[in-house]
């Protein structure tokens, strides 16, 4: 198969990109234990969106793996995880926001960017807007759930090199922050860019 596209997101920096049916994205965590933040649209209908919810009620898994369905707000599906070298990846932790940093670790974090701000700024291209963004999918995220059903974040589980592959079912429309989170370990408290690729099939 061909590579059509390859790009590094820079630490902290957000990025969207339009794919057709069939094209694979593959995302390459570089320096290890880095957070993507990915958010999925149709790209014909963007009121045709990625749901959280659906998807793990789908599967029965919070956790996303190969052959993971990401489905839609109507119930289909929009992109499939083909291949991952990372045991798993998360779709309950949600994106950073200038308000849930101020929340979470007080407000001399109100300035910090946030994976909301990138988000934004991604699909503003598009033209989408905070009432847009959804609970979103953490390529490379660690969140376990404790057996009193609290959420942790807590040390990553990839390494330099790790990756993982989604092909596109229908035409979409991807966001990315490359998470700029500083004051929890989802990234080692040190953000650091991330590589991807568009093939017009299965990664070789």
């Amino acid at each position: 198969m061909t590579m059509l596209y390859e790009a590094t997101i820079a630490a902290r920096a957000a990025w969207s990109r339009l794919m057709a049916a069939g094209e694979t994205l593959r995302i390459i965590d570089l320096g290890g234990n880095q957070a993507v933040d990915f958010l999925l649209y149709d790209a014909h209908d963007h009121s045709h969106r990625y749901s959280a919810a659906d998807t793990v009620a789908a599967q029965r898994n919070i956790f996303l793996v190969t052959g993971t369905s990401l489905l839609s707000n109507e119930g289909m599906a929009m992109m499939t995880i083909t291949a991952t070298t990372c045991a798993f990846h998360d779709t309950i932790g949600g994106a950073c926001s200038r308000e849930s940093n101020t929340l979470r670790y007080g407000h001399h974090t109100a300035h910090q960017h946030a994976c909301v701000d990138n988000f934004l700024d991604a699909g503003l291209r598009a033209g989408l807007t905070k009432r847009d963004l959804v609970p979103n999918v953490n390529f490379f995220m660690n969140v376990p759930v404790g057996q009193d059903g609290t959420l942790g974040i807590v040390d990553g589980i990839s390494a330099p090199g790790l990756l993982v592959d989604v092909r596109a079912e229908i035409d979409v429309l991807v966001l990315i922050s490359n998470c700029p989170q500083i004051n929890n370990p989802c990234n080692g408290f040190n953000p650091t860019p991330v590589r991807v690729q568009v093939w017009d099939g299965a990664p070789t």
